[in-house]
């Protein structure tokens, strides 16, 4: 009878331990988060078309010793893979969740599960925007303009290419140097390069610059002076190795061109035919002295009254008595857009257009637009086509020629036309 009712007490104390180890572990289970027991798999989205939003992992007053993180995603070369605003994109429907969201949570639920319910789905949100600002139109511009633009920079870029490829084949295996990209400024929150071309809107796309990068609000608040002098924007050849090639291979690269008869003669008006304390006595006494025969000692003096045919002659001398000018070298030499890839391309001629076709494919502001105004002498006319013909019928046409030659592989690489019938 005594060993009986042992027997059955041990059963009991292996049945309770049982039902305690069951209850135990049913509690465990119920305590435990959901989202660490699967992995929590939102569905991905792939785009055809996709616009190039504003990144935020280099900012604007990060550091310059090129140690930023590689972005996720490269910007492709090929502007088809970006879109501006007018093109519609689908957008995704909230992805399901795998977890009924409908069961109200138990108190001591972890914090990190509360976290994870109040983030927006991945797919659902983009990076720096909502998901509007993906298909906003632009106002300015139908559908069929939009193609017409995209078009030509497709045909901008074919023939750039093919004129690097036949007259600089050398350039492709050239390794980029700080002296390559010491005119390019770099915009880190839009993720943009902008190779400067002095007379082809360099002062107003500094502004914008400037405006995208948050340092100002409006373009027509930035003056003259603190555009060019002020330092606000960074030179990408100010980086590191390492800062300059993760630019050049994520960023949108990007110049504007301009016809370079039509180039020269607005370099010239702006700087011989206006006061100035710097390109007179230092290029004028110098061209005066070697190219005016005769030259009134308050010429000499001052170095105002630089005629054409003068200031010419000091371009296409090899011995030049003072260097060169960014406002009248060689785009060639001032970009290389034989060695550096560009995005985009625009001109001078279509700046309008081409500008804020930019700025929609960089998904700037939308009351962002490239600015009219007439950055200095306001009150004289734009230098034209008609003007430039002008100023190059005081030259000989062996000095148009060998002016034509100065310049030519701007002309073949982004395709103007030769300006004077009997160039060639």
């Amino acid at each position: 009878m005594t060993a009986r009712a042992g027997t059955m007490r041990l059963a009991c104390m292996f049945s309770s331990i049982l039902l305690f180890g069951a209850a135990g572990l049913l509690l465990f289970i119920s305590l435990q988060d959901p989202t660490e027991l699967a992995p929590q798999q939102l569905p991905g989205i792939k785009f055809s078309i996709r616009p190039q939003p504003p990144y935020n992992d280099v900012p604007p007053g990060s550091s310059q010793d090129g140690d930023s993180k590689a972005p996720m995603e490269k910007v492709p070369g090929d502007l088809s893979s970006r879109a501006p605003r007018d093109f519609h994109l689908p957008v995704p429907d909230q992805p399901q969740a795998h977890l009924n969201m409908g069961a109200r949570p138990r108190p001591r639920q972890r914090r990190r599960r509360l976290l994870i319910k109040k983030m927006p789905p991945a797919a659902a949100v983009p990076a720096n925007g909502s998901v509007g600002a993906f298909a906003r139109p632009a106002p300015w511009a139908p559908d069929g303009h939009w193609v017409t633009l995209h078009r030509s920079q497709q045909e901008r870029k074919r023939v750039m290419r093919e004129a690097c490829a036949k007259y600089r084949a050398s350039s492709s295996r050239r390794a980029v140097t700080p002296r390559h990209v010491s005119r390019i400024f770099v915009e880190d929150r839009h993720r943009v390069l902008y190779c400067e071309v002095p007379k082809a809107g360099c002062s107003n796309w500094k502004r914008v610059l400037m405006v995208l990068a948050g340092l100002a609000s409006s373009t027509a608040d930035i003056p003259h002076n603190t555009v060019h002098y002020g330092g606000a924007l960074k030179r990408l050849d100010t980086f590191d190795r390492q800062g300059i090639l993760h630019r050049l291979s994520t960023y949108t690269k990007m110049l504007f061109v301009r016809e370079p008869f039509e180039r020269l003669v607005s370099a010239f008006r702006d700087k011989f035919e206006h006061p100035n304390s710097y390109y007179h006595p230092v290029f004028g006494k110098a061209i005066l002295a070697r190219y005016r025969a005769n030259a009134s000692r308050e010429a000499l003096r001052t170095g105002s009254g630089v005629r054409f045919p003068e200031f010419v002659q000091y371009l296409l001398d090899v011995h030049r008595p003072v260097g060169m000018d960014i406002h009248w070298d060689h785009v060639s030499r001032l970009c290389s857009p034989c060695l550096i890839d560009y995005d985009f391309v625009g001109k001078f001629e279509s700046m309008e257009d081409d500008a804020n076709f930019f700025l929609s494919l960089i998904r700037a502001p939308r009351n962002l637009t490239f600015p009219r105004f007439k950055d200095r002498h306001s009150q004289e006319a734009r230098t034209t086509a008609q003007i430039a013909r002008q100023y190059f019928t005081q030259l000989s046409a062996l000095q148009r020629q060998r002016t034509y030659d100065f310049y030519y592989m701007d002309y073949l690489v982004f395709n103007y036309s030769k300006p004077f019938a009997d160039l060639y």
